[in-house]
């Protein structure tokens, strides 16, 4: 779809009356929370591709130094010379750091087709359109679903895969909920397929938080976003300036949680669902969880899952890891 026409497109109205749904079940739980997903529309693409180009927000420079240093290595250890395969892409984003495998594997002449899935129109439009210039000979096929609905696409597909999902994505589920996803990724492969996945490790508690509350106010931003697209899509009048934005890190559990605290006692209404919500002075909204994990937190989850380790793949400073999984036989 032409970018422009993207821009001005209004949502659909299957879309607002999921997003209104979401919206209320979230605000009518104790604590209230809302689905990260949420967060990624055409502004929050652009907020969340300013992050990842801070200082402060370390995962994308760490995931890029192992593509970029060790992409040859990760190229042999998916078979990239046994034929035809599917490199399917979940959160598939802009795709800065996908591009580096996608040239190296072109390169060597690998056969493949190449699948990235977003939940964002607009960010997969901006990729596909990125890659038709950088690299015309790549076959693309985007998928614009959720990760459970585009795991349905996978059941009746016997052609050999290999999935990445990368950029510690896998950190916005909680710990319970990892390894019932990963399961479902595994319930859907084959022997010969594997898994490249980021996962974002245990450090510094100040390296941690400080990627989740930069000094320009870029994080703040990209979660106030989601309270202003309320506003605009569903009829809202959050007034931003009646929250604060608070991150916090456990460094024993690993969790990195996003909260927006109420500064005052205030209700706010939401037109789509003609109902109004009251928050307490310092009640929190639960934004989202990036979950961090050790080395061996990863093997358990691995085992967890139905999967096992083939390779942990570091950066220098080893505060990332893209980890190589293949079915347990």
């Amino acid at each position: 779809m032409d970018t422009d026409q993207q821009e001005v497109e209004k949502p659909t109205e299957d879309h607002v009356k999921t997003f209104a749904n979401d919206v209320n079940e979230g605000l009518s739980q104790t604590p209230k929370k809302m689905n990260s997903k949420y967060f990624y529309d055409k502004k929050g693409d652009e907020l969340f591709q300013s992050i990842m180009r801070m200082d402060e927000y370390y995962l994308t420079s760490a995931e890029f130094e192992i593509l970029s240093l060790q992409k040859e290595k990760i190229a042999q250890a998916i078979n990239y010379e046994k034929g035809h395969f599917q490199l399917i892409e979940f959160g598939a984003g802009d795709g800065y750091k996908t591009k580096i495998l996608l040239s190296y594997l072109l390169e060597m002449g690998a056969d493949f087709e190449y699948i990235p899935i977003d939940i964002s129109e607009n960010v997969l439009s901006q990729l596909v359109t990125g890659l038709e210039a950088e690299m015309p000979e790549l076959k693309v096929n985007p998928i614009q679903k959720d990760y459970f609905k585009a795991l349905e696409d996978l059941k009746s597909n016997d052609q050999r895969k290999v999935v990445l999902f990368l950029g510690s994505n896998i950190g916005n589920f909680t710990p319970e909920n990892a390894p019932i996803f990963l399961s479902q990724i595994a319930e859907r492969l084959n022997p010969e397929d594997s898994l490249l996945m980021g996962v974002d490790l245990k450090k510094d508690p100040h390296v941690i938080l400080a990627a989740y509350n930069d000094q320009h106010g870029i994080t703040k931003a990209f979660n106030f976003n989601l309270l202003n697209r309320i506003n605009e899509e569903l009829g809202g009048d959050f007034d931003i300036f009646n929250f604060e934005h608070f991150p916090v890190y456990d460094p024993v559990s690993g969790a990195t949680k996003s909260y927006l605290i109420s500064k005052r006692e205030q209700t706010v209404s939401i037109g789509e669902l003609d109902k109004q919500f009251y928050f307490d002075q310092g009640e929190p909204i639960f934004m989202e969880i990036s979950q961090k994990y050790s080395t061996k937190e990863i093997e358990q989850l691995a085992a967890k899952s139905g999967f096992e380790v083939v390779n942990h793949y570091y950066d220098c400073k080893h505060y990332f890891t893209d980890t190589l999984w293949r079915i347990k036989p």
